[in-house]
């Protein structure tokens, strides 16, 4: 069976396409340390606010430079909206949402999870400067949307 030239030329090109296409996803998850976050666990929305540990949402040191933050997004606020951490810290965020979908964004990071009502989701970040660093719901949650932030100040 006789491959025109153009045709041949198209199909070298789409294989081309597709490899590079799997080495950049390869290179964002070995390298660039990208990754799809998965749920960290399962409870119940109707019930958050008196399921531990996010009946008292805030920050907790768990020792040698390591925290969690317990964070709430509820529409139209995150529950606390300021943490303050030392400047080598590295937070463990562990969010829930009682109410609808959110996302949770911290800029200056690769900190980016959804929050879905029912699920648990963890997402780490290390701070090495100090600042402050916003964190923003990216998914519009209703009329309120656009105030729903937070921040984490590092000293």
């Amino acid at each position: 069976m006789r491959i025109e030239a153009y045709e041949r030329i198209f199909m070298i090109l789409a294989g081309l396409m597709l490899v590079l296409g799997i080495v950049g996803i390869g290179v964002g998850a070995l390298v660039a340390g990208v990754h799809v976050p998965s749920p960290a666990g399962r409870i119940d929305p109707r019930t958050l606010s008196t399921t531990p540990p996010f009946d008292q949402p805030g920050l907790r040191d768990l020792g040698g430079g390591k925290y969690e933050a317990v964070v709430i997004a509820r529409a139209w606020q995150f529950q606390p909206n300021e943490i303050q951490v030392p400047v080598g810290a590295t937070v463990t965020f562990t969010l829930a949402s009682p109410d609808v979908i959110h996302g949770f964004v911290l800029t200056g990071t690769n900190a980016n999870v959804m929050v879905i009502p029912g699920q648990i989701s963890q997402v780490t970040a290390r701070f090495d400067r100090p600042g402050e660093y916003l964190w923003v719901c990216h998914e519009y949650c209703g009329f309120g949307h656009h105030q729903m932030y937070g921040k984490v100040v590092v000293r």
